[in-house]
């Protein structure tokens, strides 16, 4: 098979990785890619946003299958023009990606079909926003309704906090995205990440992750894209998947069909573990980042007989098989991330780290210049690696990060602390 790739992300990497192990791969094209993608795939200057161009690239070159990464050409319906272009594409329509690109539209189809999620209200206008919030009281977490990077959510712990983040998000602090705000009750609990392949009436669970939101060790700091995540997460027990899967995924699935708008791709629920069971925090329509690279990690099975079941409505009887063993990946950003940060600085010691046992080194925003691998991004690169126990996932990825020289870089030096700490309290 011929098969197109779309995004430049660690996530992408890590599906490019996987991907190229099919035996069932021909060839694999990448737009745009980045300097880890190139090892994997030929990439492409095509530009995303123009889609008949893509379609113009997907005919002259007989691609069988896309597979789209990221949310935004999802949210701008991709999947749609490729299926009427008689194209094969992973991932959803643009009716569905609502899912994602608007917070409101999730959370008043969890309302109309009891899928279990925070108390909330949708907002329009501030001073209304702010009134709702003074009768709630804080903590409160104030949501953008629409595509922020995974960046427009502010969990505010005082009165002024959460008017503050009204403020900012009615002023334009994420753009178009905050034209309208959700605001919901703060939740307690433990948050997971969980995944399902769906083919529009059936699901198909793969293994959980816990991601690191928070840009310092402890959850200290600004909420970011992502700054480690782990699998599989302890606090997901096969009691709290399979309810999650019957109050969460399945009645999303039916309420969406019902829609006219079946949901085909990955759906990933991020949730909160509360003393009730799951609550949906968000639905994102796409792999995590950095959670699939844990997954890719882990998964046994070929990744590409089971997009194809996924777009083809063949899920019912598929299965996957996973490595028993956890995995783990720290994430390694410019300094000044998630605010403002230098590109183009050079990055040593790749080669070394990549020995160390168990470890592969996905590249997120990085680029190829002359002869070496410089900075080209925020969120650079993931250093993810495999173990017995999380505990020794953590010690490899620790020590390959440490044997990469990149003076502008830093990372969080507790990613799976939860894990770790499980693991030793059970001993």
């Amino acid at each position: 098979m011929n098969i197109l790739l779309i995004g430049s992300g660690g996530r992408e990497h890590a599906l490019a990785w996987k991907i190229a192990g099919s035996p069932l791969v021909t060839k694999l094209w990448c737009t745009p890619g980045n300097a880890g993608i190139a090892q994997e795939a030929e990439c492409v200057p095509l530009d995303v946003t123009d889609h008949a161009a893509v379609i113009a690239f997907c005919k002259t070159n007989a691609v069988d299958l896309v597979v789209v990464g990221p949310e935004v050409p999802l949210a701008a319906g991709i999947v749609d023009d490729l299926a009427a272009a008689g194209i094969k594409a992973f991932g959803p329509s643009k009716a569905a990606a609502q899912l994602e690109g608007s917070k409101g539209f999730t959370k008043d189809l969890c309302r109309a079909n009891n899928i279990p999620t925070a108390a909330y209200e949708r907002f329009n206008d501030p001073a209304a926003a702010k009134a709702y919030i003074r009768a709630q009281g804080a903590p409160i977490v104030i949501k953008a309704d629409g595509l922020a990077a995974g960046k427009g959510v502010v969990v505010a712990m005082t009165l002024d906090e959460a008017l503050a983040a009204i403020d900012m998000m009615f002023e334009g602090g994420f753009g178009g995205a905050g034209a309208q705000v959700v605001v919901e009750e703060f939740m307690q609990g433990e948050e997971a990440s969980f995944f399902a392949l769906c083919d529009g009436e059936h699901a198909l669970a793969l293994a959980t992750a816990q991601d690191h939101k928070r840009v310092f060790d402890g959850d200290k700091g600004p909420n970011t894209g992502g700054m480690g995540a782990y699998s599989p997460a302890p606090v997901m027990t096969d009691e709290m998947c399979r309810r999650t899967m019957d109050e969460i995924i399945h009645p999303t699935l039916r309420a969406m069909a019902a829609k006219g708008m079946p949901f085909r791709g990955v759906l990933f629920a991020g949730l909160m573990i509360t003393a009730q069971g799951p609550k949906l925090i968000e639905y994102n329509v796409r792999f995590g980042d950095p959670e699939c690279q844990v997954l890719m990690l882990r998964m046994m099975s070929d990744i590409v007989p089971a997009l194809l079941a996924a777009i083809d409505g063949q899920l019912k009887n598929f299965d996957l098989r996973w490595f028993p063993d956890p995995a783990l990946t720290v994430v390694m950003a410019a300094k000044g991330y998630p605010g403002d940060y230098a590109k183009g600085t050079r990055i040593d010691g790749l080669d070394e780290a990549a020995k160390v046992e168990g470890v592969e080194i996905f590249h997120a925003g990085t680029a190829s210049k002359d002869g070496h691998i410089v900075a080209n991004g925020g969120r650079v690169l993931n250093v993810t690696a495999s173990g017995k126990t999380v505990a020794e996932a953590q010690r490899r990825a620790y020590e390959a990060v440490d044997r990469i020289k990149w003076l502008d870089g830093f990372c969080r030096r507790d990613i799976g602390w939860q894990a770790v700490k499980r693991e030793k309290a059970t001993r």
